[in-house]
């Protein structure tokens, strides 16, 4: 029996909308299936990237306990209907948009005069009302790119613009993350994981950029605090393993080297064949305490692996 852990594998990818979809991973080893679940799901609603307003302006309108004449909704509404703009960010830095309408009619996000930088995704959106018919609204809006929540107080400390109001922010785009955990079974291994998680995004990031965002950020986060040490992945299970590849992950430990010669490798963290043979004849030589009989042994040991 294996004393490695097995990896996962991507099974299956169903579509459900165009911003809804699900992720069929699976076979994982017991209990699994919640440990990915539920750090994908945290990792999804909190740390992926996305575009929201962050202050704005209208023009006649110098607070936001106010109204605006001609329009139908005070300002407080509007400032709500603006925090459920959805913006797709093609630059990092913060963007002024204009919105300017004429005469009575729906103020929709599809008025919001866009540019390179960043893009309405759901231009239907109700911002305001114009009921007068000689009104002209005219309204300047920051758009920021970031993740998570951004509070009234964080925006006001940055706004670009001290007479704009400041709003609340929710830069995720992903709207809802669902996951559930089954029993699977491959060959006579019934003891085994199968995770199904759904992920709704808001259209300005696909389910499957986002799945993928998220499992490269859990990647860098365990990876920062792994250090130099590797532990060796066994193939999904049902998956034959490549013989060479296992080869190149075994310890040195394990290779029947002198005992001073493994302790060198393991002094200067050389901990497996894949670290051995990345190495020059000339980083050997430069190793603390690896000599020429060592340098010799070493050699003989790879032509003898076929490395």
């Amino acid at each position: 029996m294996s004393k490695l852990i097995h990896n996962p594998a991507l099974a299956e990818i169903q579509d459900n909308s165009e911003t809804s979809a699900t992720f069929v991973v699976k076979p994982l080893e017991a209990g699994y299936g919640n440990t990915l679940g539920n750090s994908l799901r945290r990792v999804l609603l909190s740390s992926i990237n996305g575009a929201a307003v962050v202050a704005f302006k209208i023009e006649g309108v110098s607070h936001e306990f106010t109204t605006v004449e001609g329009v139908r909704e005070d300002v407080v509404d509007i400032m709500l209907n603006l925090k459920n703009v959805k913006f797709k960010a093609h630059t990092d830095n913060p963007v002024e948009l204009t919105l300017e309408k004429s005469g009575a009619g729906i103020i929709t996000a599809g008025d919001i005069q866009s540019n390179a930088d960043m893009e309405v995704v759901n231009p239907d959106q109700v911002i305001a009302t114009i009921d007068g018919e000689k009104t002209k609204f005219i309204m300047h809006l920051v758009v920021e790119s970031g993740h998570g929540y951004k509070t009234i107080e964080d925006s006001s400390e940055d706004r670009l613009h001290s007479d704009m109001i400041a709003i609340d922010a929710m830069f995720s785009p992903v709207l809802r993350v669902r996951y559930k955990v089954d029993n699977t079974r491959v060959g006579q291994n019934s003891n085994l994981d199968s995770l199904e998680i759904t992920i709704d995004t808001d259209g300005s990031i696909s389910p499957r950029e986002a799945f993928e965002q998220a499992a490269a950020i859990l990647v860098n986060q365990y990876t920062a605090l792994a250090g130099s040490t590797e532990v060796a992945p066994a193939p999904a299970l049902g998956e034959e393993a490549d013989d060479e590849a296992s080869e190149l992950y075994t310890p040195v430990e394990d290779l029947n080297l002198t005992a001073r010669t493994t302790n060198a490798l393991v002094n200067n963290n050389i901990r497996t064949v894949h670290d051995l043979v990345n190495l020059t004849e000339q980083d050997l030589r430069e190793l603390k305490g690896f000599g020429s009989k060592a340098l010799d042994e070493v050699n003989d040991k790879i032509a003898e692996l076929n490395l």
